[in-house]
């Protein structure tokens, strides 16, 4: 048996994967695929056809045709069998027998058809070996993964060992009558932060601050190091110089340009002795046709007490959330209490709260796929046009209790087609050339303002415009959690208290 090609093709002869197992040129191969659709007589039920050259043994399959092409001196008996595992292959590697289907995994039936036949000669093999042969399953593999798996869990127990080691330190320290920071296991809240990667952590300890070593002196005199301030005036003349000509700068202390830097709500002027941030970020990944591939919020309420007076104090908290969100307290806060009357109260009541340090007291997430969950939906229909690509963008508010501030709504435009023409235009934009992007900004997006779009032309495809990026920041929550009610433990005797509440975007992308 000298087996010379073996190719999928459709019924009129268009090569979809094929292999030669013998030197043969491209147009070779094609020609003797595209002649063989007119050698088979419909009026015969036979699976080979032969010409003066070479024989065909063939399997229709669907819409398609599993073709070997041998010689005409093979032995036709072993090239039925032959083709009869060259057509068990094809569904292990295909769920579907469509063309777009074999051109997707070509590669996957290529390999398959090696271990079949090689030089032109079939190999001793089944279709479990084929299997296994592809996989290419390593005992090594295996074990390298075993040992670098215990090897993490090792160090995973090793640091739970250490960060016991250093609570219980911290204990012995309070017990002495020793300062230590922190208070008993309480940290502060990373939700200030735009760069914490969280909001919820596993572990609320504050890590002790290092120590910075005070630098040497250099003795004084003349030096031919490289003068580092001079230079940095220069640039700043130069950063000046940007500036008045209108540039957007990058910040160097927070690599934000101007506007996404003063994204973060100004801190409330006036506070009274307890002082709450109710902070709440979100992470969403729509898709381009519809469909909510991801959303998480996660909330935390901090406490800050500033009066020795008002240490020993319990929240009265009102969960007004009808979509499921799950809700934790911290270690040190009397959880029977909250569960029963939704106050937030120390375990022991004879402890105050920490003076002048911010407190994550209660913490929270939703999790979902529901799009009716969705605060801001984008729509964003680019369509291709005889000038170019013609893009419709549109937002709907789907939360009416929400107000948005400072929206500003990312669209990526190809590189090197210039500025895009703006037709119709809901607020403001602005055409970033230097990072490829044209800008929708919304001061406010509210129920008086809910829907709104925005229509341009620019060169490109439609592949071109995604992903389209939002950001907003809004003095409401999404999850309906307030802080109602203050009062001292002893005489439950109401405190004045004052609350700051903000909704930023973590990450908000539709794909």
């Amino acid at each position: 048996m000298v087996l010379l090609a073996a190719a999928v093709c459709t019924k009129a002869g268009k090569a979809i994967v094929s292999r030669q197992f013998v030197e043969m040129t491209r147009t070779r191969i094609e020609g003797l695929l595209a002649a063989f659709p007119k050698l088979m007589n419909t009026g015969k039920q036979h699976t080979f056809v032969e010409t003066e050259s070479v024989r065909y043994v063939y399997q229709p399959l669907e819409k398609l045709y599993m073709v070997l092409i041998t010689t005409k001196n093979s032995n036709i008996l072993e090239d039925l069998e032959t083709l009869r595992l060259f057509s068990r292959v094809i569904p292990e590697y295909c769920r579907m027998l469509e063309e777009s289907e074999i051109s997707e995994h070509c590669f996957d039936l290529i390999f398959a058809f090696d271990e079949i036949v090689a030089l032109g000669y079939r190999e001793n093999v089944n279709l479990a070996q084929i299997r296994t042969f592809t996989e290419m399953d390593s005992h090594e593999e295996k074990v390298f993964r075993a040992v670098r798996e215990t090897q993490e869990r090792e160090a995973k127990a090793e640091m739970r060992r250490k960060a016991k080691e250093l609570q219980q330190a911290r204990r012995d320290a309070e017990r002495s009558g020793k300062k230590t920071p922190g208070f008993g296991g309480f940290g502060s809240s990373g939700m200030a932060s735009s760069n914490s990667a969280t909001i919820i952590t596993d572990a609320l300890i504050e890590p002790e601050k290092p120590k910075v070593a005070p630098a040497p002196t250099r003795p004084s005199g003349s030096s031919k190091a490289l003068k580092l301030v001079a230079k940095g005036k220069e640039v700043d003349d130069f950063v000046d110089k940007l500036k008045l000509e209108g540039e957007n700068i990058i910040l160097p202390s927070t690599g934000k340009r101007p506007s996404e830097a003063s994204k973060v709500l100004p801190p409330p002027v006036n506070t009274e002795s307890v002082h709450m941030r109710i902070e709440e970020k979100i992470s969403l990944t729509c898709g381009r046709d519809g469909g909510l591939q991801n959303m998480e919020v996660l909330g935390m309420i901090t406490l800050r007490v500033s009066d020795e007076n008002n240490g020993q104090i319990r929240l009265q908290v009102s969960n007004n959330d009808k979509r499921g969100v799950q809700l934790q307290t911290h270690p040190n806060v009397d959880k029977k209490l909250f569960t029963a009357e939704s106050l937030i109260g120390l375990k022991n009541p004879d402890k105050s709260f920490p003076l002048n340090n911010d407190v994550g007291v209660l913490k929270w997430r939703l999790q979902s796929t529901d799009e009716s969950f969705i605060p801001l939906t984008i729509n964003c229909w680019p369509s291709e046009s005889s000038n170019g690509c013609d893009v419709n963008i549109e937002y709907e508010l789907q939360e009416d209790a929400l107000e948005l501030n400072d929206v500003v709504i990312s669209i990526p435009i190809p590189s090197g087609v210039g500025a895009p023409v703006i037709g119709d235009l809901d607020g403001e934009y602005r055409h970033d050339s230097r990072r490829n992007v044209l800008e929708w900004c919304l001061p406010v997006i509210d129920v008086k303002n809910k829907t709104g779009s925005l229509e341009f032309n620019v060169a490109g495809q439609p592949n071109d415009f995604f992903p389209v990026n939002v950001s907003f920041v809004s003095k409401g929550n999404y999850c309906d959690i307030q802080v109602t009610k203050v009062s001292q433990v002893d005489g439950n005797s109401p405190v004045r208290f004052s609350t700051e509440t903000s909704f930023v975007v973590d990450k908000y992308e539709i794909l």
